[in-house]
């Protein structure tokens, strides 16, 4: 079954779900750009696991008395022998720090086995989580560099990672900086009515750009993640939408 809105299906940004779409759009994004590419590309998925922090002040380590099974053995000899067996013990699991994975999408190029494009899609740590200082710090790394940068945001939350110039009002976002054109970038606004866009993903020039529908990785990651078995389309949406654009979902899931 295919998600009843013409583009991003906002219930996806549910905590319940995102992290399971991340990784298959991003999956099926790979995909669809690996069938566009010329023969001396390749794509590639590369990941990072960060750790975040949660420890808290309040955590008290509670130290418990250590127990000691004791078993007496029966034997056929006048005497018996007795065994001590140690004990499984409770004892309180503190977890201090999470683990995030950050997935993204490299586009290599073959002879030289050099990164030509990285296309990220945002998460909602990326956004609005203690790791957003990270994040933009790798971004500002990329953008330092020759090197091709595609930014998917499909999260209506969150704080906007949009370029310096102030884009037109949207509920969605994708950015493409080329590495040889840092001084703009080409910027793909759309809200959740619209499908998702064509983008030019940028190769080594001269080799021009390959067109990718994220439309179509979209509606391959939506089958292949099941959604529409889970998601309670009675509900109003974990995204922060419009009052107009709630109207307008509950004549669409209809």
């Amino acid at each position: 079954m295919q998600s009843p809105f013409p583009g991003m299906d906002p219930f996806l940004e549910d905590p319940a779900f995102w992290p399971d779409f991340h990784i298959e759009f991003t999956v099926a994004l790979r995909d669809t750009l690996r069938r566009g590419l010329p023969p001396q590309y390749e794509a590639r998925l590369n990941e990072q696991i960060n750790l975040i922090d949660v420890s808290e002040s309040s955590h008290k380590l509670i130290k418990p008395d250590v127990a000691v099974l004791r078993a007496e053995q029966e034997t056929t000899s006048p005497s018996s022998v007795t065994l001590l067996y140690p004990a499984p013990i409770t004892l309180p699991l503190l977890i201090e720090e999470e683990e995030h994975r950050e997935v993204w999408i490299e586009v290599r190029y073959r002879p030289d086995r050099s990164v030509v494009t990285v296309v990220e899609l945002l998460s909602p740590t990326n956004k609005w989580h203690s790791e957003r200082a990270q994040y933009l710090a790798k971004r500002r790394a990329i953008l330092r560099q020759n090197v091709n940068f595609v930014e998917i945001d499909l999260l209506v939350a969150g704080q906007r990672m949009s370029p310096p110039v102030e884009v037109p009002e949207c509920d969605y976002l994708v950015m493409v900086a080329r590495g040889d054109r840092r001084a703009n970038c080409e910027v793909y606004p759309f809200s959740v009515r619209q499908p998702l866009p064509i983008v030019a993903v940028p190769l080594k020039p001269p080799d021009g750009d390959v067109l990718v529908s994220l439309s179509e990785a979209f509606h391959t990651a939506f089958e292949h993640g099941a959604y529409a078995t889970s998601i309670d389309y009675s509900r109003p949406p974990s995204a922060p939408l419009s009052k107009a654009d709630l109207e307008w979902l509950k004549h669409v899931r209809r």
